[in-house]
C-alpha cells in the first residue's frame, strides 16, 4: 500500500448532480445547496462537472459560473476536483486553467474521445499539449478518468506508465470506471506513485484493502454517509456489512437509468419537483417509480442523515 499524500484528494468524492430550473439553466442556489449538504454529511470532495452532473451537457460558460457560484458561497477550492476533458485541445487547457487559477485540489481528465482508435503517442500527445498550456497558470494537478464503457478511448496501462514518467507531480491519480476490478488491480500493483479511486462504491473496500485512495462514485448524491463512512472504518469489523449494504442501494437506484432515477428521489424526499429535471437527451423518471425504490431501500436499512433535510431547506430559484 502506498499512502495517500494529505493535500491529495482521498476518500469519497461526490460527483455532484446539477440541478436545472424550468428554462434548463443550472440553478446556482441549488447547486450550492447540494454541494454544501454532501460536505457536511461526510464527503471529502466534490468531483464537479462528471458524468453524472450531465457535464457534456453543458457548456464552458455554465461550468464557469457554477464553478464560481461554488467559491463565492466559501466551498473550499481545495475539496473541488471539477471534470476538465474536452476533445479540444484549447477547451480542455482552458477548464484546466481555470481550476489552477482558482485553487481547485485536482482536475478529472477524459481522453480526447470522439475519434476512436487513436494510438497511445495521440493520446500522450494531447495531454502533453494541455499540460504545457494550463501550466502557465501553474502546476496542474490532474486525474486521468478511465471509462471505456462511455468514451470508448482510455487509457492502458503502458500509457498511463509513459505520462507519469513524463509529467511527476502532474499525473496524480484515476478514476476508474471500467467496471473491471483485474484492470484497477493491477494499476495499484503497477503504479505506486498513482492514487487510485474506482468509479463504483461495489469496489470500494476492496480497492482501500489493496491501497487505492478512495471511491468517486454517482451514488454519493443520496448515500454519502454510508460510504464517505466505509472510507473511515474500512480496516475495523464491520466493513463488510456497510460494503454489502452500499451495493444494495447502488443497485436499487440503478434498476432505473441511475442520474433520472437519483433526481426523482431527491425530489421526492424535498417535495421539490424541479428536482427530477434532467437535460436532453437524457429522459426524465416519472414519479410513479419512487415507492418501489422506496421499498427497496427501506428492506436494505437505508439512512441518508440529515442529506435530505439540507437540500431541501434550498428554495427552488
Amino acid at each position: 500500500m502506498h499512502p495517500v499524500n494529505d493535500n491529495r484528494h482521498s476518500g469519497l468524492l461526490v460527483p455532484v448532480l446539477t440541478p436545472f430550473g424550468a428554462d434548463l439553466a443550472p440553478d446556482h442556489g441549488r447547486y450550492v445547496g447540494l454541494c454544501k449538504a454532501l460536505l457536511a454529511e461526510g464527503a471529502g470532495g466534490l468531483a464537479i462537472f462528471g458524468t453524472t452532473s450531465e457535464a457534456n451537457s453543458t457548456s464552458p460558460g455554465e461550468r464557469r459560473a457554477m464553478l464560481e457560484a461554488l467559491l463565492a458561497a466559501g466551498v473550499p477550492a481545495a475539496r473541488l476536483m471539477p471534470g476538465v476533458g474536452s476533445t479540444s485541445i484549447t477547451e480542455a487547457a482552458d477548464n484546466v486553467s481555470m481550476c489552477v487559477r482558482a485553487g481547485c485540489g485536482g482536475v478529472l481528465m477524459l481522453p480526447p474521445f470522439y475519434y476512436k482508435g487513436v494510438s497511445d503517442d495521440g493520446i500522450f500527445a494531447f495531454f502533453a499539449e494541455v499540460i504545457e498550456r494550463a501550466g502557465k497558470a501553474g502546476p496542474p494537478r490532474i486525474y486521468l478518468y478511465h471509462i471505456p464503457p462511455q468514451a470508448v478511448v482510455g487509457f492502458g496501462h503502458d500509457l498511463i506508465e509513459r505520462l507519469l514518467d513524463a509529467f511527476p507531480g502532474v499525473i496524480l491519480g484515476i478514476k476508474d470506471s471500467s467496471g473491471d476490478w483485474d484492470n484497477m488491480r493491477a494499476m495499484m500493483e503497477r503504479f505506486d506513485s498513482l492514487d487510485v479511486f474506482c468509479g463504483s462504491e461495489e469496489f470500494m473496500l476492496a480497492t482501500l484493502r489493496h491501497g487505492g485512495a478512495g471511491c468517486i462514485t454517482a451514488t454519493g448524491n443520496v448515500n454519502v454517509a454510508d460510504i464517505s463512512r466505509l472510507g473511515r472504518i474500512w480496516r475495523e469489523d464491520g466493513a463488510d456489512d456497510l460494503q454489502a449494504k452500499m451495493t444494495a442501494v447502488r443497485k436499487a437506484f440503478s434498476r432505473k437509468p441511475p442520474i433520472p432515477m437519483m433526481k426523482r428521489y431527491i425530489a421526492s424526499r424535498t417535495g421539490h419537483e424541479d428536482w427530477a429535471r434532467v437535460r436532453p437527451p437524457l429522459t426524465g423518471v416519472g414519479a410513479g417509480e419512487v415507492p418501489a425504490l422506496v421499498a427497496d431501500l427501506e428492506t436494505i436499512g437505508y439512512a441518508p442523515g440529515g442529506l435530505f433535510e439540507a437540500i431541501g431547506a434550498v428554495v427552488p430559484a
